[in-house]
């Protein structure tokens, strides 16, 4: 982290400001110390650290960390990336000024996208991806990525100008309580984004990893990773002659539990190390939660927010204002 973000944290418990000790401008190892609590927290490897890696959300550490380049747009080129943030999003490509706050960042394939406005991008996530985003993006001095949990971030309220919040609601263990808690943390008038899963009839009911998950969600990632593995290798040569079904190949290859983006694009090698990441994301997580429009609806109207609930691209969309 640089010294000069200091600034931007709090304590996640009691919300006083932190010191550092110190005088380097990039701080590599350090402690951050509560000025009210006395709590302590670690800076390792660049990044403040407000939780322990080892928690429910372990999995999603090993797959961006194996696979951390993948889904970027600035290695693949495909721009699917860019096209979700600004096309869910709605927001300009320049936010110069603004700070943003980004919980539950994975790898860190929207935090590029967001980094890319000259915004100042706070930008969290529970799990050791941390390390993965840091790589790709910490070289930028408009970016602060840190380790800590939604529901407590260790980020100033009524502070940011905008919040966006993609893949990650569904996968704690109380989807509610973490849409609820990025309200604390928008100016009056700041605008949020944020997307969950769909409890629907083809995304829920007829999708085969929920009669999976059950064996599967619970198991040390290392160990269903390799499983993953082996499957997709094994089903391939199968799926590659599925996928060549006109319109309805990739669909069906995903109810196989293998992950086919061949119809956004990727192609070759890329093309079969998406299928060991997605099949591996849609298995492992511990928590997996879709939700109805009406649910989203009703946390929409219980926050201090006024805006929408729409269909979108990964199930269900928020666009919001705070109130």
């Amino acid at each position: 982290m640089l010294r000069s973000h200091l600034k931007h944290l709090v304590c996640p418990t009691c919300r006083a400001g932190l010191s550092l000790s110190g005088s380097e401008k990039r701080v590599r190892e350090g402690a951050l110390v509560c000025s009210r609590c006395g709590n302590s927290f670690a800076v390792v490897n660049y990044i403040p650290r407000f939780v322990s890696s080892d928690n429910y959300a372990a999995g999603f550490g090993l797959e961006w960390n194996r696979h951390a380049h993948l889904q970027h747009d600035s290695s693949s080129g495909l721009g699917l990336s860019a096209d979700r943030f600004f096309t869910q999003t709605g927001w300009p490509r320049r936010m110069d000024g603004e700070v943003l706050i980004e919980p539950g960042s994975g790898g860190g394939r929207f935090t590029e996208q967001a980094a890319s406005t000259g915004a100042t991008v706070l930008s969290l996530d529970y799990s050791s991806a941390v390390d993965a985003n840091y790589l790709l993006n910490g070289h930028n001095d408009n970016v602060l990525i840190v380790q800590g949990d939604i529901y407590q971030m260790p980020f100033p309220d009524e502070y940011a100008d905008r919040i966006f919040c993609f893949g990650v609601l569904q996968h704690t263990p109380d989807p509610r309580r973490a849409f609820l808690s990025l309200c604390r943390h928008l100016k009056p008038r700041g605008e949020l984004a944020a997307d969950v899963y769909v409890k629907s009839l083809g995304r829920f009911w007829l999708q085969t990893k929920y009669l999976v998950r059950p064996f599967t969600r619970r198991m040390e990632p290392e160990r269903l990773y390799r499983w993953v593995h082996r499957y997709v290798d094994l089903m391939w040569p199968v799926a590659s002659l599925i996928r060549r079904v006109p319109k309805l190949g990739p669909s069906i290859n995903w109810r196989l539990l293998i992950a086919d983006y061949s119809n956004e694009g990727v192609t070759g090698p890329a093309l079969k190390e998406w299928a060991y990441l997605d099949t591996f994301d849609m298995l492992a997580p511990r928590y997996d939660q879709p939700q109805t429009m009406k649910t989203v609806q009703a946390w929409l109207e219980e926050a201090p927010l006024d805006g929408e609930v729409f269909s979108g691209m990964n199930g269900i969309a928020v666009r919001a204002i705070r109130t």
